[in-house]
């Protein structure tokens, strides 16, 4: 969860590439309900062309193990894997995305729901577009794919 005003919550919901690091999607919602794990990928659907093999990994939270996430999942054509309960080190990138996210981002100084929701897409575009990542020869993850998309 994200801290923000005076003692108020967000919550951060996304879907990173593991090849590329890329947020192909994301949603910020006041509620930890299902809801924020069906938009997301409502939002992956909507705004990305996914080969049929592809997964969605996650840990073991309530909403990915929910049949109606599930099932949405499976109707996607895409497969789904899930770390081992209490195994953080299963998720380590996703791990990693949300310490920079909270280190590099100021959303304890937001105001209401509507900044958090700014900052938060202010992040995205930097972090796909502009933040160069050692693991990806030091470019930002959407160049690296349009290399990798160029190389194939």
């Amino acid at each position: 969860y994200l801290t923000y005003g005076n003692g108020k919550r967000a919550y951060l919901s996304t879907i990173k590439d593991a090849q590329t690091n890329e947020i192909l999607a994301y949603e910020v919602s006041s509620s930890l309900g299902l809801e924020i794990a069906m938009n997301t990928l409502r939002k992956l659907k909507k705004h990305r062309h996914l080969m049929t093999d592809a997964f969605i990994h996650s840990d073991q939270g309530f909403h990915y193990t929910n049949p109606k996430y599930q099932a949405a999942v499976k109707k996607m054509g895409l497969g789904q894997s899930m770390s081992r309960r209490g195994n953080c080190w299963d998720n380590a990138p996703q791990e990693s995305f949300f310490g920079h996210f909270k280190d590099e981002t100021n959303i304890k100084d937001c105001e209401t729901m509507e900044e958090v929701r700014r900052e938060i897409k202010s992040y995205m575009t930097y972090y796909n577009h502009y933040r160069g990542q050692w693991n990806l020869k030091k470019l930002p993850p959407a160049e690296y794919r349009r290399q990798l998309q160029q190389a194939a």
